[in-house]
């Protein structure tokens, strides 16, 4: 188990040299600003040919992480149209460097909508959008109509996207501070997701500033915050997916996380 690939979520500038300043086989990213509806940008001198050279030589998986604006269940067409937009073009972005995933937040709809259109609304994105790479849903810490803040609701959302064309270019990221904030128990967390999605296929592994179902997504690093440490381990050991901690502070920081993921795998 020590041998799972294990990395960070880093700067987008040159992920390459990031990931070999913290001695990791694979690094995850944003291609541009992850708070706009802006178009993908890809940062590289190289521009995407040669950041996808450059990973390629050294052995180094790309991920990327969508912009947080993307909600393509919200009931809101003006929010759910250039969320549509937005995801095909990360999606395009990322095939061109030969990113191994995009990872993308599950959404939520209005306190007042109708859930089940919610999730039907994720159908009809996977349906349109061209998925030239696997498109990983991500469970999400908060919200009271969120898509996949509660393990029922995942549950549903797999249903809808299982009904999609494309469905099998469809993944899971598991994230634990997430899970822990989002009131899911860590201690067969992986089984349950599992028997719902099939699969894991990342995992990001992140310590919560918060209490266990506080709905807050805030991250820490490893072994300083609320999360049991025992449990976030077993976590990554279950899922035996690739791995990303997205915790605060640069190269120092991340290789001391994934130190301390490595010693308790």
């Amino acid at each position: 188990m020590s041998a799972l690939p294990l990395g960070a979520h880093v700067e987008q500038t040159d992920p390459v040299a990031e990931a070999v300043a913290r001695r990791a086989p694979l690094v995850q990213f944003f291609l541009g600003d992850p708070q706009s509806y802006k178009g993908p940008e890809v940062r590289h001198e190289g521009g995407a040919e040669g950041l996808r050279a450059a990973a390629e030589e050294a052995g180094v998986d790309l991920y990327v992480h969508a912009p947080y604006l993307i909600n393509v269940a919200t009931l809101n067409n003006r929010i759910r149209i250039p969320s549509r937009k937005l995801l095909q073009q990360h999606m395009d972005a990322a095939a061109q460097i030969g990113a191994k995933g995009l990872i993308v937040h599950g959404g939520h709809v209005g306190i007042d909508d109708d859930a089940a259109k919610g999730f039907d609304n994720w159908r009809k994105a996977v349906e349109a959008t061209d998925l030239k790479v696997p498109l990983l849903i991500e469970n999400t810490a908060g919200g009271d109509n969120a898509m996949a803040r509660h393990l029922d609701r995942i549950a549903m959302l797999w249903d809808a996207v299982g009904r999609a064309e494309g469905a099998d270019q469809v993944g899971f990221c598991l994230d634990t501070c997430h899970a822990w904030a989002g009131g899911i128990e860590l201690g067969d967390a992986v089984e349950r997701v599992r028997a719902i999605t099939g699969r894991i296929d990342l995992v990001h592994a992140n310590d919560s500033r918060d209490a266990a179902g506080s709905g807050a997504d805030r991250h820490t690093n490893l072994g300083s915050g609320h999360v049991p440490p025992d449990e976030l381990a077993d976590v990554v050991r279950a899922a035996g997916a690739p791995v990303v901690v997205e915790t605060p502070g640069g190269a120092a920081e991340h290789a001391a996380d994934l130190d301390w993921l490595r010693s308790r795998l």
